[in-house]
């Protein structure tokens, strides 16, 4: 029987849990399942590590310490935003998504971290940034 090796493409069911709370933040089983080559960077490596050697229809819970998911929080990845340079409708609160636009044209997601009087601290670190994540998997194709 076949193994996940490190530059197979993979189908794969997820669920996706933060270690501390146990509350789930991302899963597969009520769409299609992820679709990925492994060697891409399109994962996070510890995802991809847990995939290694798993076969077809084989589960399995992995621990993915913050350094081989999203990282640490970068504290220079806050900036103060004054408030006049929002847009009208746009009345912030913590937690909220924001979108900006680089000078390149990109685009960054952002969340609001704090709001005050005249302006609002915004955070564009990846929200699962800081957390050690768990994860279900279940390998469905190999090729």
């Amino acid at each position: 029987m076949s193994q996940v090796k490190a530059d197979d493409t993979i189908k794969v069911h997820y669920t996706g849990k933060l270690k501390s709370t146990g509350q789930v933040f991302d899963s597969s089983l009520d769409r299609e399942p992820l679709e990925a080559q492994l060697g891409q960077g399109a994962l996070i490596p510890g995802f991809e590590k847990g995939l290694v050697d798993m076969k077809i229809n084989e589960k399995k819970t992995i621990e993915i310490p913050k350094e081989e998911a999203y990282g640490e929080i970068i504290q220079e990845l806050f900036h103060k935003v004054p408030k006049e340079q929002l847009p009208q409708e746009v009345k912030p609160e913590v937690g909220m998504g924001l979108i900006s636009q680089n000078p390149d044209g990109s685009e960054r997601q952002l969340r609001v971290a704090q709001v005050e009087e005249d302006h609002i601290v915004v955070d564009a670190n990846h929200p699962l940034a800081g957390h050690d994540l768990v994860f279900e998997l279940e390998v469905l194709e190999i090729n």
